[in-house]
């Protein structure tokens, strides 16, 4: 690595650092009722949609309201693909989606996953880009925030946004869902979106509604003297799907393609999109449970495995590759295979780490080009649970399952009853917190194991041996985790794949948020405990330590087995 690598690595880590604070304390602001600037549009959205924004929710009632919310999402993205051709703002005449196809892209962007099966030129008119698949980009993210603000409503038991009327958490309620997701998208992802997407543009990513266009080749051949230029409102979607950690891209390269990811500037602003969110709601946390050092806490835990896994990347990319060496290749700068001459290795790995440690998704270089131990590392992210930052408020309420088990397992060790910022953690939220971390781990481990099983499943590896098998392993991985990464390499545009990955992404999503909200409304109804000698403190450095041996523990237990044929036995090799 060069200084100016280095330079690269350590500015965006220290702006990402420093954005945490005033947007951690601006969202806490929202959810807490004291920023309501539009409150007469939020009203006027109530009304038009019947909805009691006075009415509070216990744990059930939350959650169906966001099962139903989503389901409506996905039936509504998955029709929309299936007549997309006989509707307005599809200049190129793309056809119906195939069913299956249909089904895994509509699971995908309900979810936030954005995995993608398709690509975007030839498969996607811009009304389903615009109305299908970027107000889902949205909404999904919502989604996960408001899930985090309840289960952080019920750890903290304090007034929120209602609390001048009702007292706060009694009862166990948890907040009003539709007001949550209403709240997120109008003060938080419409505004920054915004802003981003119009820096996107001044910077040349497309964002237009003209037809493809057709131009001269720099190099014409006999066989072609053109080429069609694909187009489109690019620059809206493209900001969403970073800020929401959702990862979709409206080109099939994604953010390697020039009209999604032009310039160093909008490779930066991009990528910093991608964890800004994640990061500042740790300060969201701190805030609404009265103790910024528990937010701080966290966050130091995070940045901490991201810094590991990062150097492990970077180490391992400018090692360069040893076969490509005595093919006389020169490897002086690093594997740049699969990589943009443009973004180099630095860049290219910190991406790689930001959007599998972030349930992003997004690619500017293609993870099955790196070398195992390159590829490994964005892969063991998404492994951990996507909770380092991770997903919109899904990393952080997944974050928030391992500080329960970290806590009780330390109060174990001890002989006291586990707490946690005064609530007693007993048997049902160690279950929940249970299932939180084990339902990826079986969804991804069992659909691993199935696709290998199946000529259906192995016949889509390009190939064969242990790259073939961490290109599966990471597909599943990606979905099970609702990532939305690829490995490349992985047909995965067939029907095995599409309803197999599309389950997977369901599963990941739904069944955690059920234990996610079940957890609050346990917590919510317990009172709070004073401090005493025997309270375990959680925002020292012992605990931060204490909580990244657990994840890592969990993470080694759960995965080394899948990992050792993948990538480990390819890097021995």
């Amino acid at each position: 690595m060069t200084s100016f690598d280095w330079l690269q690595v350590v500015i965006y880590l220290i702006v990402l650092i420093a954005l945490v604070k005033p947007l951690g304390a601006y969202m806490a602001g929202i959810y807490e009722g004291q920023i309501a600037f539009l409150r007469p549009v939020e009203n006027a959205f109530y009304r038009l949609a019947g909805i009691d924004s006075n009415r509070e929710m216990n744990w059930k009632t939350y959650t169906v309201a966001v099962l139903l919310f989503n389901a409506t999402g996905f039936l509504f993205l998955f029709l929309l693909l299936r007549v997309q051709h006989i509707l307005p703002f599809n200049p190129q005449g793309m056809g119906a989606v195939p069913p299956l196809l249909a089904f895994n892209t509509a699971a995908s962007f309900t979810s936030n996953t954005n995995w993608q099966a398709y690509g975007g030129e030839t498969t996607m008119s811009y009304l389903a880009q615009m109305l299908g698949l970027g107000v889902q980009n949205f909404l999904s993210a919502a989604t996960g925030m408001a899930v985090l603000i309840a289960l952080i409503r019920g750890i903290a038991a304090s007034p929120h946004f209602r609390s001048p009327e009702n007292g706060g958490n009694e009862g166990g309620k948890l907040g009003n869902f539709y007001v949550d997701v209403t709240r997120t998208t109008l003060y938080i992802l419409l505004p920054l979106a915004l802003i981003l997407a119009l820096a996107l543009v001044s910077q040349g990513v497309v964002q237009t509604f003209s037809e493809y266009r057709q131009t001269g080749l720099l190099q014409p051949s006999e066989a072609s003297t053109t080429q069609t230029v694909a187009l489109g409102p690019a620059a809206s979607q493209i900001a969403i799907k970073q800020l929401g950690t959702n990862g979709g891209g409206f080109f099939n390269v994604n953010s390697a393609h020039p009209f999604e990811n032009p310039t160093p500037l909008t490779n930066f602003l991009e990528m910093l999109a991608i964890l800004l969110i994640p990061a500042a709601l740790t300060y969201t946390y701190g805030k609404m449970v009265g103790d910024t050092r528990q937010g701080w806490a966290i966050l130091a835990a995070m940045t901490i495995i991201f810094a590991l896994m990062l150097g492990l990347g970077l180490w391992a990319e400018f090692q360069g590759n040893p076969h490509l060496t005595v093919l006389g290749i020169d490897q002086s700068t690093g594997n740049m295979e699969g990589k943009e001459a443009r973004f180099g290795v630095a860049n290219s790995v910190l991406w790689s780490v930001a959007t599998t440690a972030a349930s992003n998704g997004s690619v500017n270089s293609m993870h099955a080009s790196y070398t195992p131990l390159g590829g490994l590392a964005p892969m063991w992210l998404i492994q951990l649970g996507e909770i380092i930052y991770g997903g919109v408020g899904s990393g952080l309420y997944g974050m928030l399952a391992f500080v329960i088990v970290a806590v009780f397992v330390a109060g174990l060790m001890v002989g006291r009853t586990p707490e946690y910022l005064g609530k007693k953690i007993e048997v049902f939220e160690m279950k929940m917190a249970s299932l939180m971390i084990l339902i990826p781990v079986l969804t991804v481990l069992l659909g691993t194991a199935l696709a290998v099983s199946l000529e259906a499943g192995r016949s889509s590896a390009l190939n064969p041996g242990a790259h073939g098998f961490s290109e599966i392993l990471y597909a599943f991985s990606s979905a099970g985790n609702n990532n939305g990464s690829a490995f490349a390499g992985l047909n995965a545009n067939t029907d095995f794949y599409n309803f197999a990955l599309g389950i997977a992404m369901l599963i990941a999503r739904y069944w955690l948020i059920i234990p996610v909200l079940a957890m609050a409304g346990s917590l919510a109804a317990k009172k709070k405990t004073p401090v005493s000698a025997g309270t375990l403190p959680t925002h020292t450095p012992l605990f931060v330590f204490w909580l990244i041996g657990v994840i890592l523990i969990v993470g080694g237990l759960s995965f080394l087995p899948a990992l050792a044929l993948g990538p480990i036995v390819e890097a021995l090799l």
